[in-house]
């Protein structure tokens, strides 16, 4: 008997975003707009679900190192190009020195009324994919982060979310979706 490790269901989907074509994701938090974005701003809040960051985002250009994936990631210059806190942040990740297809990350968050309870957030993850040969590996990968941040909200334990219960299970998936 082996003890096969269970894969959760994809729940990114393929989108035009004008001329782009874009993975995109969604997560609803029982979290205000202001604590989610902490998560994804706050180096401190960051380092608990997906890497470190250094450097003043004023200037435009920050440093990032995935953590989460083992200690042989290098940093990455980021450039934000645009920033509406609590509601968007978008970025272009690896945009060093030669970097030919730098990743476009777009980022929104919308408050939500849960009827009887709290305002909620809705996250709205999306990466403009140039060439989506990759997908199949990355989808897999954001799905794993999102959930670690999902986790980091809830105050639970983000090491209980693994990596092998997106990858490879889910990859065909998204090979699928974006042939």
């Amino acid at each position: 008997m082996t003890d096969a490790t269970p894969t959760l269901p994809p729940t990114g989907r393929r989108e035009t975003r004008g001329l782009d074509t874009a993975l995109v994701f969604n997560r609803d938090f029982a979290a205000t707009p202001a604590e989610v974005w902490a998560a994804l701003t706050e180096p401190a809040l960051l380092e608990r679900w997906i890497g470190t960051l250094s450097g003043d985002p004023l200037a435009g250009t920050v440093v990032f190192r995935m953590t989460a994936e083992g200690e042989d990631v290098p940093e990455e210059p980021v450039t934000i190009t645009d920033c509406a806190p609590r509601e968007r942040l978008a970025l272009q990740l690896g945009v060093g020195d030669g970097a030919a297809d730098p990743w476009r990350l777009e980022i929104d968050l919308a408050a939500h009324d849960a009827g009887t309870g709290p305002v909620g957030t809705t996250l709205t993850f999306a990466q403009l994919l140039t060439d989506p040969s990759g997908v199949g590996d990355i989808a897999p990968g954001w799905e794993y982060y999102l959930d670690r941040l999902a986790a980091v909200l809830r105050g639970a334990d983000v090491e209980a979310v693994r990596f092998e219960h997106y990858h490879p299970g889910q990859s065909e998936h998204y090979r699928a979706m974006f042939s």
